[in-house]
């Protein structure tokens, strides 16, 4: 009867003489006027929502998502993070969202009643590891009797392999998507009564802007902040575009508030995170200034963005909230690095001289398969020009051997790149496939896997090589640190220079600001002579207590290389 029911209320909309019962009609104009009727009808909502309630055409609320239903019970949940920064970011929110709801944190296991493991999708390797992380989370389950355990899979492999993990693994009880976060309290909810909940929906719209996320790691002396989400390029190897969605840029106001608080909380260095920061654009602020062109043998698969406040605008007040505080960025795809951004950072102490360029190849063939928007040769104009206009740059890099249909030739290119351009830091991988990709529908995986380790190696050796030299090159020098904390395995204290290279040296009193002398802390900065190098790590001597703003008084613009 309740199937009869709302049939008969479809019914009433289209059963109208004028369109049904008048024999002029043809049985062709009947069904294009039915047609027309039915897309002011109701909708699947109508379908299902109870009997005794209004229909509202115009409501917010869809019946089916029971936006109404609340979890019961406090419930102590356990963070497993894999993948990048960005990740990082969004488990900081998340937890911001659960905590609001009345939901505990724990770091013991056997404390915990739900296990969110944050995901990425970008390499083989990393859902490896994240399926081994399952295996031992289900066994945790099935051993945990007296507790209703539960399991969520959030961000990028979650809408990848949505289907995989609840359909045939039945490995987990939560799955959501990067842009599905405010939505974990109802989906937790719905796992009380044993419903597996799903919620993998991107978004053109969500950046969180208004969640300020409470941090993890409340001691730490350094924080992220994602100013964007998802991106355009459409790499032909990168699963981002279809994980994370499109681009969408954070209003600046929203930025420099949170870097405010952060401050205040006496955060000492902050990262703001994007998939390609050089793209970021408020267009919600209105602004005369005229958009850069891409740079001569650069270009874009998308159609660029007009007005609004950029990247560069972004920076200049970022870092004017605090001048105590490091800004570091990433990730800046290289096609969009314009002058104003690479003048902002020459100009302002506090904002780290390490850029992120990522080569992915030093073959010009290899790009063009990528789908990068650059070649070899315009890529190296990039660096000499980066490093003309800021003394003492230091530069990073992501490399990718092994993909689709490269030669030994193209691979040796990547080599003489590699040695060309002195990378302070690489990260460096085999090219895996990834399913939804360009390079998956048009491409083949045609490189043996045991000549993708071979070259890995190869790529790891060098870099290895070109940063013991580079490391080796800064003994005697005087570096700016920010002290971390003390190693796990030793009793050294261990902090960051600016360009993010790891500084260990011994605990001892060194003088301070006030005149007199005491030890170093997490979050002061220390000023330390480099004295021995590794291909990782930099060994110095702490000399005295400093400021950010003092020890970059003290040294000229044209000695940053000697000071970093």
């Amino acid at each position: 009867m309740l199937f009869i029911r709302r049939v008969q209320r479809l019914s009433k909309l289209i059963d109208q003489p004028s369109v049904i019962k008048c024999r002029c009609y043809s049985a062709s104009s009947r069904i294009i006027s039915i047609k027309e009727k039915l897309k002011d009808g109701p909708g699947l909502k109508e379908f299902i929502i109870e009997d005794n309630q209004p229909i509202l055409t115009d409501s917010p609320h869809i019946p089916y998502l029971m936006a109404n239903v609340k979890t019961q019970t406090k419930r102590k949940v356990f963070f497993d993070v894999y993948g990048c920064q960005m990740n990082l970011n969004d488990t900081d929110i998340v937890w911001t969202i659960l905590k609001k709801e009345g939901f505990e944190k724990t770091t013991i296991e056997n404390e915990a009643d739900i296990f969110l493991v944050m995901t990425c999708a970008i390499r083989e390797g990393a859902e490896t590891k994240i399926w081994h992380r399952l295996d031992h989370l289900r066994g945790f389950k099935r051993r945990a009797k007296n507790r209703d355990v539960k399991i969520g899979i959030l961000g990028c492999m979650a809408e990848r392999l949505k289907e995989k993990l609840i359909e045939k693994e039945k490995a987990v009880d939560i799955v959501a998507g990067p842009d599905s976060y405010r939505d974990l309290p109802r989906l937790l909810a719905l796992t009380e009564n044993g419903q597996t909940a799903v919620n993998v929906l991107l978004s053109l719209d969500e950046t969180y802007a208004d969640v300020v996320p409470v941090r993890l790691n409340q001691d730490s002396v350094s924080a992220f902040i994602s100013i964007m989400r998802g991106c355009d390029n459409m790499c032909t190897y990168c699963i981002v575009p279809f994980t994370r969605g499109r681009e969408r840029s954070r209003p600046v106001s929203s930025i420099v508030d949170e870097v405010r608080q952060l401050a205040d909380q006496g955060v000492k260095e902050v990262t703001l995170l994007g998939q390609n920061v050089n793209s970021y654009r408020d267009v919600t602020q209105a602004t005369e200034k005229v958009d850069t062109q891409v740079a001569k043998g650069f270009i874009t698969v998308y159609k660029t963005k007009k007005g609004g406040l950029r990247f560069a605008d972004l920076l200049e007040k970022v870092s004017a909230v605090d001048p105590e505080m490091r800004i570091r960025f990433t990730a800046a795809h290289p096609k969009d690095f314009p002058d104003e951004v690479l003048q902002i950072i020459s100009e302002r102490p506090n904002i780290c001289k390490l850029l992120h360029l990522p080569a992915q190849s030093g073959s010009s063939a290899v790009l063009e398969r990528m789908r990068r928007g650059y070649t070899r040769e315009a890529y190296l104009q990039l660096v000499e020009h980066v490093k003309k206009t800021i003394p003492g740059v230091g530069l990073s890099t992501d490399m990718i051997c092994g993909f689709c249909g490269e030669t030994d030739e193209e691979f040796e290119e990547t080599l003489s790149l590699m040695e060309i351009v002195d990378y302070n830091i690489a990260f460096l991988f085999p090219y895996s496939m990834r399913e939804k990709t360009t390079a998956y529908r048009r491409y083949k995986d045609d490189v043996p896997d045991h000549i993708k380790k071979y070259r890995h190696n190869r790529m790891i050796d060098i870099y290895k090589r070109k940063c013991q030299l580079l490391n080796e090159a800064e003994i005697g020098n005087t570096h700016l640190v920010l002290v971390e904390g003390v190693a796990r395995k030793s009793d050294k204290i261990l902090g960051r220079n600016e360009l993010y290279l790891r500084v260990a040296f011994d605990q001892t009193a060194i003088p301070s600001e006030d005149g007199g002398r005491r030890e170093v802390k997490p979050g002061d900065y220390v000023a330390v002579e480099i004295v021995g190098a590794r291909s990782a790590t930099l060994l110095g001597v702490p000399l005295y207590h400093t400021s950010l703003s003092e020890f970059y008084r003290e040294h000229q613009w044209g000695e940053r290389r000697a000071v970093n």
